[in-house]
């Protein structure tokens, strides 16, 4: 009994661990060009540049991009942007 509460530790230690790893990381122009685009994804309302990286981050996870780059960033009041999103 306790060799299996061990072996059920380790598949969801190692599932949390993994799925830790599996984040959206940005790219540049060089690097994207050996990906595949996927899509597009926008973001409006954030104050700052980090928060508006962070919000075009999350979405392009949501949508299951592996990686992102960012193509514009505009600043009317609140600042909004978009991003190209990889596989």
């Amino acid at each position: 009994m306790k060799m299996f509460k061990y072996a059920a530790t380790a598949l969801v230690l190692s599932t949390l661990s993994f799925t830790a790893m599996a984040t959206v990381h940005s790219v540049t122009s060089a690097q994207a060009q050996s990906l595949q685009q996927t899509g597009m994804v926008s973001a409006t309302g954030a104050s700052t540049l980090d928060s508006l990286e962070a919000k075009l981050a999350a979405k392009a996870e949501a949508a299951g991009a592996t990686a992102y780059s960012i193509t514009s960033a505009n600043m009317d009041g609140k600042m909004s942007g978009t991003a190209v999103i990889y596989q």
